[in-house]
């Protein structure tokens, strides 16, 4: 029996208690609150079970062998553990006294599908004409970042995007917790390291990046921008490197970008403030918002917005090209949402025709400049 498979073993012995759950597709998250409080995420909606660890221990037990496995460290000292399982699932967990009611264990669920673009248009988060747009965006080459709350489906949304790139690019992903998974054949995988417990062998996020650009890569994908990296991205991005894509917590296009600004702040690099906000203007070309209704557990891109630089005052100057409008209920009480075209152009309009991509384009007309007698509309 090869090691992974004696992991595999040894996951599911210990995480007895919660195994339904993580057999079970129609759940993608377990919440762990304590060893016996235990609730789920079916369908979008949070739900108590009756599932339970028979003891703390056990439940700790059980936290130790995946952080064991990893080869990584969950003690008094570092209570705090981000792994993931033997399927892909990310797991993070939290020992006391920083866990104040209990030991917690949060398990997001691994698809064994990856959902595709068209997968986001059936279930009515995305529309035909939103969906052909990103692609474009993606083929040429513009850096998108993809902004939501927790738990929203931000890096689902960006795996998907992601099939959008030729598959003849040199790719390089860089994740905190490794989730993505490209289907184009040339990619490279960086995850972070969280060092031993005498805090040997850390590599950040910051640190993968910085190598990564040695790696000739055509594209970078981060999978989360979260601290200073976030300036050194910016850079890459405004120097040659374009075309990334990331994600980034926030509730609005604008607060992405402000939240943005104030990561690339957190380097080491003595900036100032207004600096930064020209390097988020100038390198993020369009930002993609989701978000969740818990209204009925859906989640829907709800915006896509062109950044155009900064006006006299120094703020953000963004432009709505795709807006969601709810449109009613299905008879189950499921949300309908269109997401439409606002009637504005993108400022990258002509693109499209100097990068002979017309032929690619069938449901976005009013968007581009397709006929190179025609000036356009921005």
């Amino acid at each position: 029996m090869g090691r992974q498979a004696i992991f595999e073993a040894s996951v599911r012995f210990f995480l007895q208690p919660i195994l339904p759950f993580l057999d079970d597709d129609s759940v993608t998250e377990i919440m762990v609150n304590r060893y016996d409080e235990i609730y789920i995420e079916r369908r979008g909606k949070l739900q108590r079970t009756d599932a339970r660890f028979p003891s703390d221990d056990a439940l700790v037990s059980a936290i130790h062998n995946v952080a064991q496995w990893v080869g990584r460290e969950i003690s008094s000292e570092h209570p705090v553990l981000d792994a993931r399982l033997p399927n892909g699932s990310r797991v993070h967990a939290v020992l006391p006294p920083c866990a104040r009611t209990g030991t917690y264990l949060t398990i997001r669920k691994f698809t064994r599908e990856a959902m595709t673009l068209e997968d986001f248009v059936r279930l009515n988060s995305l529309s035909e004409p939103a969906k052909e747009f990103l692609e474009l965006c993606v083929a040429l080459r513009k850096n998108i970042l993809i902004s939501g709350g927790t738990g929203t489906g931000k890096t689902t949304l960006l795996n998907a995007m992601s099939r959008a790139i030729p598959e003849q690019e040199r790719i390089v992903v860089i994740e905190d917790t490794s989730e993505l998974r490209l289907i184009q054949p040339h990619c490279l995988y960086l995850e972070a390291q969280h060092g031993d417990a005498l805090g040997r062998g850390v590599l950040t996020v910051r640190q993968l990046f910085l190598n990564a650009l040695r790696m000739r890569p055509d594209r970078i994908i981060v999978g989360e921008v979260r601290a200073g990296e976030a300036l050194d991205m910016l850079q890459a991005m405004l120097s040659g490197h374009a075309g990334s894509l990331t994600t980034i917590h926030a509730s609005s296009p604008r607060d992405a970008l402000i939240r943005l600004e104030t990561l690339s702040l957190m380097s080491d690099v003595d900036i100032p403030v207004y600096v930064a906000r020209a390097q988020v203007a100038a390198a993020i070309n369009l930002v993609v918002q989701i978000d969740r209704f818990s209204e009925d557990g859906s989640r829907k891109v709800t915006r896509i917005t062109e950044t155009s630089g900064l006006d006299q005052n120094n703020q953000f100057i963004l432009r709505d090209l795709f807006v969601s409008r709810l449109k009613g209920r299905t008879s189950d009480g499921r949300l309908v949402a269109e997401l439409a075209m606002t009637g504005e152009k993108p400022s990258f309009h002509r693109d499209i025709l100097e990068q002979g991509l017309t032929h690619r384009v069938q449901s976005t007309t009013p968007l581009w400049t397709l006929d190179g007698s025609s000036k356009g509309g921005v």
